[in-house]
């Protein structure tokens, strides 16, 4: 049994984790990051790269009640459920159905509008303070849509976002191709949101945090948390290297996040696994200038350093099942619908990944336990990248008890006991 000299133990190395490691460690907190892969290589290498503050809406909506018989019936949809993992996720469901009463459907996203009005000035100090604006683009972003009647759904939706001071503008046709030359004249328009962006690589940008973080004194040890305990002391851990013992530790570890908390708060989260793909066309560089996304086919594609990434897609079928690539081959097909001339797909790489989802569609951003030992970062479901700057933000005001930026009650674990 080892005993730690640091202040605290961050589980996870994903985008939440290490932002949290780095703002605990700009704030003058020793910090020991641990994970079982490499920093970014779970989850947050594989996503959409999208700073999504325009997404202020959970995905429990009776829209998504309505389309669940589809949804069963075809594997490669948008939303699909693995039929073979429905015992399993049937109680998760039926707090996803729950939650799509009126007035917890608002506060929901009443929820997910304060952390996305500020996460992308979170996100510009965060770069700004370790000198890597470069990896993030304020260009805003597009839903383009290519059937008539979709136009008249997006107007409504504007209306819904204009009461959370959503910026949102409608674009016609010769708008959009003014936007964007590339795209197909077949669509018809767009919604453009100002006040989003994106990253140029989304695994550089968790490098760059990870190695600022070390410049500063980080330290990390690549090995696998299975368990853990609360002790008079603190926390002990159980890894693939043996245990150590810490005074607090951070649970930022994502879709793996459920056994520990249970082990070190008691509490049984309802955490389920957000399956997502991506296609990535490393010879299409410079395609589109933003992120566009599409209103029929729910996918989008976004610039980056690599090519254009094809992201989009959920599946649940549990943390274990082997990934089914054709949902990812699937996303050429409709980029394709999107554009006049043939995309270049030479070296396209398929890629699936694990984001935590909550049935409220709201993280948990909490402390916890009888001396506070116990703090928690998981749960932000495809908001991960988005909320991630923020969430460290508030994890450091958390840790040094200061006062937090904004009322964490939506976020408390406490929302979850039984």
């Amino acid at each position: 049994m080892k005993t730690m000299t640091q202040d605290i133990i961050v589980i996870g190395g994903g985008v939440i984790g290490t932002s949290c490691a780095l703002a605990l460690q700009q704030a003058g907190q020793s910090v020991l990051l641990l994970d079982r892969e490499a920093p970014g290589a779970g989850a947050s290498s594989g996503n959409a790269g999208h700073i999504a503050t325009e997404q202020v809406f959970p995905l429990a909506s009776t829209e998504i009640l309505l389309q669940l018989p589809k949804m069963l019936l075809d594997p490669l949809g948008p939303l699909s459920i693995d039929w073979r993992y429905l015992p399993q996720i049937t109680p998760w469901m039926l707090q996803l159905v729950s939650n799509m009463r009126p007035k917890v459907n608002k506060r929901s996203a009443d929820a997910l509008s304060t952390l996305n009005r500020a996460s992308l000035t979170a996100w510009r100090d965060m770069l700004g303070s370790i000198n890597r604006t470069d990896l993030l683009q304020e260009k805003g972003s597009l839903l383009a849509y290519e059937k008539p009647e979709t136009k008249a759904s997006l107007l409504t939706h504007m209306e819904k976002l204009s009461t959370y001071d959503v910026p949102v503008a409608h674009l016609d046709g010769a708008e959009l191709h003014e936007h964007a030359p590339a795209l197909s004249k077949r669509l018809l328009g767009a919604l453009e949101f100002p006040a989003t962006a994106h990253v140029t690589d989304p695994l550089k940008l968790v490098e760059a945090l990870f190695e600022a973080a070390q410049q500063q004194g980080m330290t990390y040890s690549q090995t696998a948390v299975t368990g853990g305990r609360l002790t008079e002391a603190g926390v002990e851990l159980e890894t693939a290297d043996g245990t150590l013992r810490c005074k607090r530790v951070l649970i930022a570890n994502g879709a793996y996040a459920k056994p520990l908390v249970r082990a070190l708060t008691g509490v049984k989260v309802p955490l389920e696994t957000e399956r997502g793909y991506n296609l990535m066309l490393p010879k299409e560089l410079d395609t589109l200038p933003v992120a566009v996304t599409s209103a029929e086919r729910r996918f989008i594609m976004t610039p980056m350093q690599g090519g254009l990434r094809l992201a989009g897609t959920v599946e649940f079928a549990g943390l274990e099942r082997e990934a089914n690539m054709k949902r990812a081959r699937m996303l050429q097909q409709h980029a394709q619908a999107l554009f006049d001339r043939p995309l270049n797909t030479e070296g396209a790489e398929p890629w699936m990944g694990r984001r935590p989802s909550l049935p409220d569609s709201l993280p948990v951003i909490d402390r916890t336990g009888p001396k506070g030992e116990v703090l928690l970062a998981f749960g932000h479901q495809h908001l991960g990248l988005t909320q991630a700057a923020l969430t460290a933000q508030l994890i450091s005001q958390l840790y040094q008890n200061q006062p937090t930026t904004y009322d964490l009650e939506p976020y408390r674990l406490s929302r979850f006991r039984n």
